[in-house]
């Protein structure tokens, strides 16, 4: 019988969820591989596949596929940089965007053990991002990006238009992969946030000592400056003076999906 010490339990006890005793066990069966018995406590169903879900998972992968007028983005999170970077996790982000890209965003919901599996083998919080398919309609154009960093991808980005050349697309698509613009239109903007721009632009303007009667036409001429930060039309195409809607020749952005490590 393999020697199993309360430190041995106490770790895997952590990495799964399970009780004492039943870690025990399952130690003393695996002969103290700890991989076998967390094996063994999923099989039987006493591993509760620890998400962690208290601990930061900025790092992780994302990563695109593209034919035709569709493309699929999936984004899957963890905990470190030297996780995202393996093997074993790569594989599952690339098989999971292939079964997203062939069935729809609900090929996730098959990928539960895979994802339990991960979680245990690497003992991170491993959560799903971001997933989105985007299938243009008849006789628009899609443009991908994927800036890669060590063999991962960190910043995805999918964008479709209509009545746009493939190049001025794709500048579009790289432009938001660095710009991370929140929305396509002023009107995707919610009420809400734009209320919240609004008044905290009014208090910075009141605090600068501005005659009353010009705080109206400050604040609005701050909240368009605030809209060209955040709204792809109106920020300008790689910083440049020149807008993005303004860059389209007459087409139009129909959609764009997005996603980066932090995000």
């Amino acid at each position: 019988m393999a020697d199993v010490t309360a430190q041995d339990v106490k770790s895997l006890r952590d990495a799964t969820g399970a009780g004492m005793m039943d870690a025990k066990k399952a130690l003393i069966e695996a002969e103290g591989d700890a991989e076998v018995a967390a094996q063994i406590l999923r099989e039987k169903g006493l591993a509760k596949a620890a998400t962690r879900t208290d601990r930061e998972n900025a790092e992780g992968s994302v990563a695109v596929v593209a034919e035709g007028n569709k493309a699929a983005l999936v984004h899957i999170k963890c905990e470190t940089d030297f996780s995202a970077k393996s093997e074993q996790f790569q594989t599952f982000v690339d098989s999971l965007t292939a079964n997203v890209f062939s069935n729809g965003v609900d090929a996730v919901d098959g990928y539960t053990q895979e994802l339990d599996d991960l979680r245990l083998s690497i003992k991170e919080n491993v959560e799903v991002g971001k997933v989105e398919v985007v299938e243009a309609e008849e006789g628009n154009l899609i443009d991908v990006y994927l800036h890669k960093q060590d063999g991962r991808g960190v910043n995805g980005v999918i964008v479709e238009g209509k009545g746009v050349d493939q190049e001025t697309l794709h500048q579009v698509a790289l432009h938001i992969a660095f710009a991370k613009p929140a929305a396509l239109t002023r009107e995707e903007v919610p009420e809400e946030a734009i209320e919240k721009e609004r008044a905290a632009l009014l208090e910075i303007t009141k605090a600068e000592g501005k005659p009353e009667q010009a705080w109206e036409k400050i604040v609005e001429g701050r909240l368009t400056g605030w809209f060209r930060e955040s709204v792809l039309l109106d920020q300008g195409l790689h910083g440049d003076k020149t807008s993005v809607r303004d860059s389209l020749g007459g087409g139009e952005i129909v959609r764009f999906v997005q996603a980066y490590l932090g995000g």
